[in-house]
């Protein structure tokens, strides 16, 4: 999952996300933004610890209205694990596909990688549910725009619940412990429900030596960060502490040892 940063060359051309494929090595994608993400960390490692029933269940106002549940997924890469969650969750729709269902179900999917959102766009089945957009998310200015166009589509000032996986450490390497506290901040800000997947503190160790491997320079805040060890402990304690939110459940552990953890805000 790609985090948010400035890409090397400050830009991409025109006809970049035209060029496949595009090789790079596991510690030459500093933000995360990994060219083929999920075939070493596939949907299903995900999908088979999350209920399929789980947006209804949290949202029987939406389905009862009419409305679409809105969500927001932070760091989507090329879409795969986007697209996977949209079918998951509307797979037990009762006599509906997932595209005869796209009114029940909105995701506003972001990375901060154009070639990623590029390739996104074209391979997405369900373009009438799922708007990919190139956005850094750190940038504030940005940030309020696209998303509050988005929003403002259906009449809403915030999103019904934000998916954050396996993005934190990005975010927390390149812009540092306060980063990682405004990151979060920002998402609860924006979200009812918050389901984050944390990278443990052993991936940051292996990022910053993939970097080193490679001849690179490190990442700037890796040794200064003070937020550090069991790093879903962590963010469960910014998340509920500092954020108003509160821990619903621990979905479990995937096979590469990463938490699906559900918050919710004070006031959903």
């Amino acid at each position: 999952m790609a985090a948010s940063a400035k890409l090397a060359g400050g830009g991409v051309e025109e006809n970049a996300a035209e060029e496949e494929p595009r090789v790079l090595e596991p510690g030459a994608a500093p933000f995360g933004n990994f060219p083929h993400y999920s075939r070493f960390h596939p949907p299903e490692q995900r999908l088979r610890l999350l209920p399929p029933e789980l947006l209804r269940r949290l949202f029987p106002l939406e389905r009862s209205e009419a409305r679409p549940i809105l969500g927001l997924d932070v760091g989507c890469n090329s879409g795969d694990l986007s697209v996977a969650l949209y079918k998951h969750f509307l797979s037990s729709h009762d006599g509906e596909n997932c595209s005869d269902a796209s009114g029940e179900l909105r995701l506003l999917c972001c990375d901060i990688d154009p070639v990623l959102v590029e390739r996104a766009k074209k391979e997405c089945p369900f373009p009438d549910a799922l708007t990919f957009i190139t956005l850094d998310f750190m940038n504030q200015r940005t940030r309020k725009v696209l998303l509050s166009s988005f929003l403002s589509q259906f009449g809403r000032s915030i999103f019904d619940i934000g998916f954050c996986m396996s993005i934190t450490m990005w975010i927390h390497l390149n812009h540092g412990d306060h980063g990682l506290w405004e990151f979060l901040a920002h998402l609860s800000s924006l979200c009812r429900y918050l389901l984050v997947e944390p990278q443990p503190w052993k991936c940051y160790r292996a990022a910053a030596r993939r970097l080193r491997k490679l001849g690179l320079h490190d990442f700037d805040h890796f040794h200064s960060l003070a937020i550090r060890g069991d790093m879903a402990n962590q963010i469960v304690q910014i998340l509920t502490q500092d954020h108003g939110m509160e821990l619903v459940c621990c979905f479990g552990n995937t096979t590469w040892d990463r938490s699906l953890l559900l918050f919710r805000a004070s006031d959903p």
